[in-house]
């Protein structure tokens, strides 16, 4: 019997041996094949150009190939199906966007956000602004909410789409301030701005990387997020005005398979990090107007939840439908 146990036991220690063997070998062995990253959305966008730059520098440093695949459709939910039904090996990458958690409480999605991914980390941070179009008689948050209430039914807000963070941070605006703007979905941020300047929009919460060119044509009456931003100062945040649950921002992010073997997953994440703290990526991350990553995967793990929480809440009491 004694004989019996030694060999049960040896038997035990040499497959925890093995094991640990083996995720020794993933991670000393990875990448050992091209990785592709998987953008869901069209070519020529940030996300496209945050996707290119992240795999460039991981291709430079790996010597391993490391390609860009637009995936678009169903609002991005078809590329992050692939990457979410994909092989969990490191190789197949998701770089999405905020949506990804914003559709939980949106559409019935074939995968689930927060179990299906292992979150990396943010590549870099988007905040919203709220703007004003130049012809309407205000300068503050205050006196747009004075003016809207003085004239219902007359004033309007606009967003890049139904169910996009510009509409719901709209939606959210009316619930809190008690406002009556009406909802204009345009189809992307060119024919947005253009309403706002022709004065056929009163109002918008325009992203800070792709309407940055175009903020100073406006009013702007507040921020996204905790801190007011370096290169708007002068535009105090949301939140310091009284409003509630705007501290969440746009994100750009990558993600592997949640299946994924830990030790791939901590090289993976460690390069990415190790990326973001280049000089030269954070220049070219903030002259997009947006904001550098770059946390723990843990860190961004709390942050799709607290994300998913937020947003979710917001469509179930503001009442959004994708119909």
């Amino acid at each position: 019997m004694q004989t019996m146990t030694r060999r049960v036991a040896l038997a035990a220690l040499s497959s925890l041996t093995v094991l640990a063997a083996g995720g020794v070998h993933a991670q000393a062995a990875y990448p050992n094949q091209p990785i592709k990253f998987i953008v869901p959305y069209p070519a020529g966008g940030a996300t496209d150009a945050l996707a290119r730059m992240m795999a460039q520098k991981m291709q430079d440093n790996w010597q391993q190939s490391v390609v860009v695949e637009n995936k678009p459709g169903a609002g991005g939910t078809i590329g992050n199906n692939l990457v979410a039904k994909g092989p969990a090996d490191g190789y197949t990458v998701l770089f999405g966007i905020v949506a990804l958690v914003q559709q939980i409480s949106l559409m019935k999605l074939p995968y689930d956000p927060l179990k299906d991914f292992a979150p990396i980390t943010r590549v870099a941070i988007s905040p919203s602004v709220l703007a004003a179009a130049p012809t309407l008689p205000v300068n503050n948050l205050q006196e747009f909410v004075s003016l809207v209430k003085a004239n219902p039914g007359k004033h309007s807000i606009g967003s890049y789409g139904p169910g996009t963070s510009a509409h719901l941070q709209g939606a959210l605006l009316n619930l809190q301030s008690g406002l009556d703007l009406m909802h204009v979905p345009y189809q992307g941020g060119a024919p947005l701005v253009t309403a706002m300047m022709g004065g056929q929009l009163s109002s918008a919460f325009l992203d800070a990387g792709s309407s940055k060119q175009h903020l100073p044509k406006f009013k702007l009456l507040g921020v996204t997020g905790s801190e007011r931003l370096t290169w708007l100062p002068q535009v105090p945040t949301l939140k310091e005005q009284g409003l509630q649950s705007y501290e969440p921002m746009g994100w750009f992010a990558l993600l592997l398979p949640a299946a994924t073997p830990k030790a791939v997953i901590d090289k993976f994440s460690a390069e990415s990090q190790r990326i973001l703290k280049l000089p030269d990526v954070r220049e070219k991350i903030e002259a997009m107007g947006l904001i550098p990553g770059g946390e723990s995967t843990e860190s961004f793990a709390k942050i799709m939840k607290a994300d998913a929480d937020i947003y979710g809440r917001i469509i179930r009491d503001a009442k959004i439908t994708l119909n």
